[in-house]
């Protein structure tokens, strides 16, 4: 995102700007927040007993990141379908919904969305701090016989 936002917002050719934009779009729609930052954080987190409010910080961080996401999803799914992804096959209705972009609003978002990875950057530090100290690794190891009987796999370490 960081290498196509300047061109979005400056690049004298519109279609070049649009062209920026979209990717900055697709990039924010089909980022998968869960796959790094779903269930499984939130489980290891508690399980190394990582202090309430660095949770709170590293939750409240990534809602910010879902919420402008499901801006960008709902606001722009039509041009996404239309023109990004899985792209119509109506030259001209892709014409049009390329050449109507609002690369402010793609901005707007995406500015939206960079609040939040730099709230939750922020807060990861704090968040690796926890986890690797003293207490913190021993919360995990003793966890781990809990989580191995709970996925029916009964070893233990």
């Amino acid at each position: 995102m960081q290498s196509v936002k300047i061109d979005a917002l400056t690049h004298p050719d519109p279609w070049k700007r649009s062209l920026c934009a979209r990717i900055i779009l697709l990039t924010i729609h089909e980022l998968d927040m869960d796959k790094v930052a779903g269930a499984k954080l939130r489980t290891a987190l508690e399980n190394a007993g990582v202090p309430d409010e660095a949770k709170r910080l590293a939750t409240q961080a990534l809602r910010t990141v879902r919420t402008a996401q499901q801006k960008a999803q709902k606001q722009f799914s039509f041009l996404r379908n239309a023109t990004i992804a899985h792209r119509d096959p109506d030259a001209l209705l892709q014409y049009r919904s390329i050449r109507q972009l609002d690369e402010r609003e793609v901005m707007r978002i995406a500015s939206e969305f960079y609040d939040g990875t730099h709230l939750f950057l922020s807060v990861l530090p704090l968040l690796i701090r926890q986890v690797g100290t003293w207490p913190g690794l021993l919360n995990q190891l003793k966890s781990r016989p809990r989580l191995a009987t709970e996925n029916g796999n009964a070893k233990s370490i």
